[in-house]
């Protein structure tokens, strides 16, 4: 559920809106207009212009008004988004496909933003401790919103013992990011560095997670 401060900034806009509609009848702004008001995804707000097509005025000043009183703009709050099961399922088939066609079986972990473990797979043949590094990469990935194998080489070995064995400088960690927010990491380890970055790739691509070089 929402807190109670964004309970009742989409509360007052919903009303805005309905009495907008009961005032004005028809507009002309799209569907689109429609979720930048009143936010897309609500199912009050959807249930409210269900039937609506077009409408005859200017809102774009309303528009910008909504936008200012969002509890976004307060400072207090941050957009997110959670990795879904689904979301997890497919990294790891995709990612497990690839190491199949490679002929490398991997370790394969995918953590969510606070780097708690979704999900894992160790490939039938990989190397079982391979496990743990591939865990270490994907929290490490998931911690600095890096690659894990960015860790300067200088500091590593100061913050594995700091972290005890959680951060790690090894290829094959890369943060899971959409649209910019992380959503948490994925690690790889059984193989050598660049066929544990390979699969993590293949991984996010299953999932339209943003490319990082």
């Amino acid at each position: 559920g929402r807190s109670g401060h964004e309970g009742r900034w989409w509360q007052k806009q919903r009303r805005i809106c309905l009495e907008i509609e009961r005032r004005m009848g028809r507009w002309i702004v799209t569907a689109t207009l429609l979720a930048a008001v009143c936010g897309a995804g609500d199912t009050d707000v959807q249930r409210a212009y269900k039937d609506l097509e077009t409408y005859d005025v200017d809102t774009a000043g309303q528009v910008a008004r909504y936008k200012a009183e969002s509890p976004l703009e307060t400072g207090f709050f941050a957009p997110s988004m959670t990795l879904r099961h689904s979301g997890v399922m497919a990294m790891l088939e995709a990612a497990v496909r690839r190491a199949e066609e490679m002929g490398v079986p991997q370790c394969i972990v995918v953590v969510d933003a606070s780097g708690e473990t979704l999900g894992e797979i160790r490939m039938t043949g990989s190397k079982f401790l391979s496990r743990k590094t591939a865990l270490a990469k994907a929290r490490t990935a998931a911690s600095t919103g890096n690659l894990s194998h960015r860790v300067p080489e200088a500091v590593a070995s100061l913050l594995s013992a700091a972290s005890r064995g959680e951060i790690t400088s090894l290829k094959g960690g890369y943060p899971v990011r959409i649209d910019g927010i992380l959503v948490g990491g994925i690690g790889v380890g059984s193989g050598h560095g660049d066929q544990d970055i390979e699969v993590a790739r293949v991984a996010l691509a299953a999932v339209g997670a943003d490319h990082i070089e």
